[in-house]
């Protein structure tokens, strides 16, 4: 899939109002960066890098293995592939979002 691709899947998913109340960043390193803004109302997934509340560092290739349920985010945290910076009670809340 493309970041577009993955872009717009999210917009679908978060619709409106995530539940969220915070503001997310999925750093995809050289593919790009989605930011998820749950503070906004409507709340709104761009691909703007900006400061965010949490940031999640992976690989586009794992984002969607864990996106297709194929990888275990504590799996994929405790082997590296999934990087947290900022709040992890956000983090922990993404599942839900994402799911």
């Amino acid at each position: 899939m493309t970041l577009d691709e993955i872009t717009e899947g999210m917009r679908k998913r978060v619709g409106a109002d995530s539940g969220l109340d915070a503001t997310v960043k999925f750093d995809f390193g050289a593919d790009g960066i989605i930011f998820l803004d749950g503070k906004s109302a409507p709340n709104t997934v761009t691909n703007e890098d900006k400061d965010a509340d949490c940031t999640i560092g992976i690989k586009l290739a794992d984002f969607e293995k864990l996106v297709a349920g194929d990888l275990d985010p504590t799996t994929a945290f405790m082997l590296g592939k999934l990087k947290v910076s900022g709040s992890m009670g956000v983090a922990m809340k993404l599942s839900s979002v994402l799911g």
